[in-house]
């Protein structure tokens, strides 16, 4: 199953890419829980459900002229994605960039990603996931 799971992380991070929650959403379980590790908001905070999905994707692009995850490796385990990457994008307004490496650990059930936790720092991102 790990496979298909970072196939799906991989769509879930082309919806995010391209600004469409609605899509995002719809690869997610109904009770997803989003914390994120920088954006538009402060890092740490949790958005859950479908409209908590929407908020922060309305937040960044209020916050952000430009705002990219850019992964450079998946790692798999069970029910568990780790994505290393960066964080590239410009804020709105003084165009202030942001250059951060990032990781990201997604936790999927029966083919949907129900949590998804992003870290500044790779490596608690990794001891996290446990990859």
């Amino acid at each position: 199953m790990s496979r298909e799971n970072i196939e799906i992380v991989k769509q879930a991070l082309d919806a995010f890419g391209r600004g469409e929650a609605d899509a995002f959403a719809d690869l997610t379980t109904p009770d997803v829980e989003w914390k994120t590790g920088l954006g538009a908001v402060e890092g740490g905070e949790i958005f859950r459900r479908r409209e908590g999905v929407e908020r922060y994707f309305e937040r960044l692009s209020s916050a952000w002229d430009e705002f990219r995850f850019i992964p450079d490796e998946f790692r798999d385990g069970d029910d568990v994605v780790l994505v290393l990457g960066r964080l590239e994008g410009r804020g709105r307004g003084g165009g202030v960039p942001v250059d951060s490496p990032v990781g990201a650990v997604w936790e999927l059930r029966d083919g949907k990603i129900w949590r998804l936790r992003a870290y500044l720092d790779r490596a608690e991102a990794s001891e996290v996931a446990g990859l």
